[in-house]
């Protein structure tokens, strides 16, 4: 994450701080992925339905993550310009526990989750994200 970026978000997260709370690690991530088989069913769908005029590839709305020493934020980012658009969720962090980081060619990904709850949030980091997701990856245990 550039220095701009990085400033922005910052500036997002610091009004909801509480006291004492300081910011561990600042990235870019997605929260859901798309498939690459969906992604050319929708393509080729989209091409047959449009007579070859045009093909739709769906990309997945990339978010800020912004991780404290007790709590995660995610912010929408503007595609356009490199601000933190929205806040969308604030998570505690006692308790998450992570799954196994799964590795890819252009990305990687973990699934973050209470141990006692049956839903999980996945998040992918792009291939520059690395060194941000091996900071997360640290701060929360392993799942059993």
């Amino acid at each position: 994450m550039n220095g701009k970026r990085r400033r922005l978000l910052l500036a997002a997260i610091d009004p909801m701080l509480e006291p004492g709370e300081q910011v561990e690690v600042t990235t870019i991530v997605n929260l859901s992925s798309v498939t690459v088989p969906r992604t050319a069913a929708f393509a080729a769908a989209t091409a047959i339905l449009s007579g070859g005029a045009m093909a739709v590839i769906p990309v997945p709305t990339p978010m800020y993550l912004g991780m404290t020493d007790r709590r995660i934020f995610i912010f929408r980012a503007n595609p356009t310009f490199a601000r933190p658009e929205e806040h969308l969720m604030t998570i505690p962090r006692a308790g998450l526990v992570r799954s196994e980081i799964k590795e890819r060619v252009l990305n990687s990904s973990f699934v973050i989750s209470a141990p006692d709850s049956e839903q999980g949030l996945k998040i992918v980091f792009p291939l520059a994200g690395r060194k941000e997701r091996n900071v997360i990856a640290a701060a929360l245990p392993l799942a059993d």
